[in-house]
């Protein structure tokens, strides 16, 4: 399983698309943070803070993250080695495993560089250091818990399909609809009590609710049982190939 992480790291760091995604990452949130004036400009705020960071990523991952999971199986369908992958001596679960952490893997290198905005926000402070670092380090653990969530939903999606641009659509349209969705369907009032069941099925409650600085169990418990529900789900669908 090690062996097979470690190709498809090599596969993404090889290839233009992982330097692509890490630079579109710290390209956009650096551009929102320090580039555009307005009120998510860091300067313009007044207090030494990262929310900008952790406003702007999710959105930005929604894009970025299924960009580098749509070719986990879907490529393998095309080019026709699926079948060759599973002769490996390993368990359907243990692939889908070994590709969805060396995705998980490239997200965090994308995060680590953005630890200079850390440091700068830091000095930036008046006295220095005067920043919330409990809210900061949970938005961190938040945004690798969201990351996460999203890379198991693009590895579904890329199960599904053979085509890599149905795929990333796939990926796109349901982290959205994670995201952001279920919290907008339950803001209409349309199912009285169970609104609230429903805002809390999405994941934006969960992540802002991190991002204050407490970790509850159960937002770490939310974000767990949202990937490990998309990794069976795309268990059943590569199992599926064997019912025909």
């Amino acid at each position: 399983m090690w062996a097979l992480i470690r190709k498809e790291v090599r596969g993404f760091l090889s290839s233009v698309i992982g330097y692509v995604v890490i630079a579109v990452f710290l390209l956009l949130t650096g551009l929102f943070m320090w580039g555009f004036h307005g009120n998510l400009h860091v300067l313009d705020q007044g207090y030494a803070t990262l929310s900008t960071l952790f406003y702007v990523a999710p959105w930005v991952f929604m894009f970025l993250v299924p960009a580098v999971t749509m070719r986990s199986f879907s490529e393998e369908k095309r080019t026709g080695t699926i079948e060759l992958l599973f002769t490996r001596p390993l368990t359907d679960l243990q692939i889908i495993l070994a590709k969805y952490a060396a995705s998980v893997f490239l997200v965090i290198l994308a995060l680590i560089p953005t630890l200079i905005y850390y440091l700068s926000i830091y000095y930036l402070g008046n006295p220095v250091g005067n920043i919330d670092h409990g809210g900061t380090w949970g938005s961190y653990l938040g945004l690798l818990f969201l990351s996460a969530g999203f890379a198991s939903i693009g590895i579904f999606s890329s199960a599904i399909s053979e085509n890599q641009v149905v795929a990333f659509i796939l990926a796109l349209f349901l982290c959205f609809f994670c995201y952001s969705g279920l919290e907008q369907i339950a803001s209409f009032d349309l199912f009285g009590t169970l609104d609230r069941f429903i805002q809390q099925l999405g994941i934006a409650g969960h992540y802002d609710s991190m991002s204050r600085g407490v970790i509850d169990t159960r937002d770490v418990m939310y974000f767990v049982s949202l990937s490990g529900i998309f990794v069976v789900l795309t268990k059943t669908v590569l199992q599926s190939r064997k019912w025909s």
